[in-house]
């Protein structure tokens, strides 16, 4: 008994020898620095960086805003704390640039809505806010040491205007940098920015100078030229990176690439015989001969100064915003007879070569300057085109489409938190290459998608 049992551990001795000696060890890597440092870490930009979403800026998407994931990250190798002027709820507030309605709504939201044929359907919808209502949102948020500058809608021009800093109540149209001002009337979000000292700045600018424009149908804005645009950018990145501050910087994405200028296709009014007959019937007669309608898909009929009779219709390589009053152009005939598609709804060929030309000019001064400035550059124009065609992250599929793509937010134009984590995550990339870092991705698993009721 006494050599049975020897023989019978010798085996399991070198059992638990053979597979104890082949277990795998995990080779994690350590997040590391590299060239760069992320002690104080600082972000100034526009609409996208700010955390702006669904038509709106509230408290969660400021969470989950890029630079606040970025913040997260950077801590695992050695940043301090990021701070925010965080709106004080999740209603939030966005400005409406159908200011004849209001001056502010709220986030959109997916609800059923029955539109004018008696339809009932999920679609976004937004309130109305009184400039009363919005008062909690247009007050000063105490402390002056916040890392996140990024202000919506603000252009170039407005990063050393110290009365963009002004309050709404004083003539401020746009009350977002005020909330959070070290002085407001005296200081500017690039002197504020300054005043960090940071060691790493995160930046997108240049997107509120096109898309004020763009958005707007080409009626309330201009774009700025090339020339205008790079010496307030070289101004800026000379003063933040002036005692070698590293940083990333991100280029400019084609409109094409938003739901807002395509959902609405320009040949969308899809007509019979009878349909197109009674309406030539009416275009003809009165002289406008230009404006003809055929069976099968055409063109909206587009206000336009230049053409016969002021009106025209639109053609290929024209666009529609998201903003035109689609239940009119559906039980109205808006954009066919009696009433033509406003210019501040569409962007006529001039005004789209208009915006080719500055993003293209842009992203080249962008690029050029990124190198100047010894800062990691995220091509951001080609990243949307990889959207457009569709792509995975943690098993899921995203694209461009509207509500279902899963990356866009209900106005069309800004990401929701998961389209900003993806965009983060592309700023990592080019941040660890840049830079000889090691810094992990982002996998927020609460970042909010397109919510469902």
């Amino acid at each position: 008994m006494k050599y049975t049992k020897y023989f019978i551990l010798i085996p399991l001795c070198f059992y638990f020898f053979l597979f104890s000696s082949c277990t795998p060890k995990l080779d994690i890597p350590i997040p590391h620095a590299g060239d760069a440092d992320f002690s104080k870490s600082i972000a100034i930009g526009g609409n996208y960086l700010a955390g702006y979403q669904d038509g709106a800026l509230y408290q969660k998407g400021q969470k989950f805003s890029i630079p606040a994931m970025l913040a997260e990250q950077f801590k695992l190798v050695g940043a301090g704390s990021f701070n925010q002027a965080l709106m004080p709820d999740n209603n939030g507030l966005g400005l409406n640039f159908k200011t004849w309605e209001s001056s502010f709504v709220s986030p959109s939201h997916l609800a059923f809505k029955t539109d004018c044929i008696g339809v009932s359907s999920l679609k976004p919808v937004k309130n109305f806010i009184s400039t009363a209502a919005a008062a909690s949102y247009l007050a000063g948020v105490a402390g002056n040491s916040f890392n996140n500058l990024a202000v919506p809608y603000a252009s170039m021009l407005n990063y050393s205007d110290p009365n963009f800093g002004n309050s709404f109540s004083s003539g401020n149209k746009n009350p977002f940098y005020h909330r959070f001002a070290s002085n407001p009337g005296l200081s500017s979000i690039y002197s504020d920015a300054l005043a960090q000292n940071a060691t790493f700045i995160t930046a997108w600018l240049g997107m509120e100078d096109i898309y004020n424009y763009a958005q707007s149908g080409g009626i309330t804005e201009s774009i700025p030229s090339a020339i205008i645009f790079a010496a307030h950018l070289d101004t800026i990145l000379a003063g933040l990176t002036a005692n070698g501050s590293k940083g990333v910087i991100a280029t400019i994405p084609d409109f094409r690439t938003f739901p807002y200028y395509n959902l609405v296709a320009w040949d969308n009014a899809d007509l019979r015989q009878t349909q197109a007959d009674s309406l030539n019937d009416i275009y003809i007669p009165a002289g406008l001969s230009h404006i003809k309608f055929n069976v099968g898909r055409n063109g909206f009929v587009i206000d336009d100064e230049f053409a016969i009779g002021g009106v025209r219709q639109l053609h290929n390589g024209e666009y529609i915003t998201l903003s035109v009053p689609l239940d009119s152009m559906k039980c109205q005939k808006y954009g066919l007879v009696f009433s033509t598609i406003n210019d501040r709804y569409a962007l006529d060929s001039s005004e789209v070569y208009r915006i080719d030309e500055a993003t293209n000019s842009y992203n080249a001064l962008i690029i050029q300057k990124a190198a100047q400035y010894n800062l990691a550059l995220v091509d951001m124009n080609a990243y949307f085109k990889s959207v457009i065609a569709g792509i995975k992250w943690d098993g899921a599929d995203f694209n461009a489409d509207f509500v279902s793509g899963g990356f866009f937010s209900l106005d069309g134009y800004h990401p929701n938190q998961k389209g900003y984590a993806l965009i983060a995550n592309e700023f990592i990339k080019a941040i660890n290459i840049k830079y000889n870092a090691l810094i992990p991705p982002i996998n927020c698993v609460e970042c909010d998608g397109v919510l469902f009721p």
